[in-house]
């Protein structure tokens, strides 16, 4: 499968771009999120068929609630996660932000950080949002880590919310305002 140009970028950092998801994408979307490891941080649990994959981003695009993105790597055009923003309410400018780095070689070398400032910069600038909201569950601490470092604040903990492996995990509810935001990232 060929890489698609950089040029194809909706949002571009120093280390990563971000850029919509297309037909093409199933396969790569489809061999990303398969890893056990992955499935395990994400709490997937539904093992998806590639149509199933394709049908998904093709409802995906044209939802107007949200927007899915991968995230790719801008020395060789490498997609290797994806992040969205999805169940918006237009009304109140609120909605929540999901993100997934596929392989374990691709995290904690700062890629997810990037491209959560990015999608939150687009989310609070241009999609006019006041409020986005993450979810994490309790044992995904890296990732938890991470969204508490870029400013998001810790609301709250769902018990036991997911059953997953045999047992229960609790979800950590987070979120930023854009007044946070714009005082921690816009001079």
């Amino acid at each position: 499968m060929k890489p698609l140009s950089k040029q194809s970028g909706l949002l571009m950092g120093e280390k990563v771009y971000l850029r919509p998801l297309n037909g093409e994408d199933a396969e790569l979307y489809y061999h990303m999120f398969y890893g056990a490891e992955t499935r395990r941080l994400t709490g997937t649990q539904k093992h998806l068929t590639k149509e199933e994959i394709a049908a998904y981003i093709e409802r995906k695009a044209g939802d107007d609630s949200g927007v899915l993105l991968l995230i790719a790597l801008k020395d060789n055009d490498e997609a290797i996660g994806d992040i969205a923003i999805q169940d918006m309410d237009r009304n109140n400018r609120t909605a929540n932000l999901r993100i997934a780095i596929g392989e374990e070689r691709h995290q904690g070398q700062g890629y997810g950080r990037e491209a959560l400032l990015l999608l939150l910069d687009y989310g609070f600038g241009i999609l006019n949002l006041h409020r986005i909201e993450i979810e994490v569950y309790a044992y995904n601490t890296r990732a938890a880590h991470v969204y508490e470092s870029v400013g998001f604040v810790r609301e709250g903990v769902r018990r036991q919310t997911l059953f997953y492996n045999h047992e229960y995990h609790d979800v950590v509810m987070l979120s930023m305002l854009e007044t946070e935001y714009r005082e921690r990232y816009i001079q």
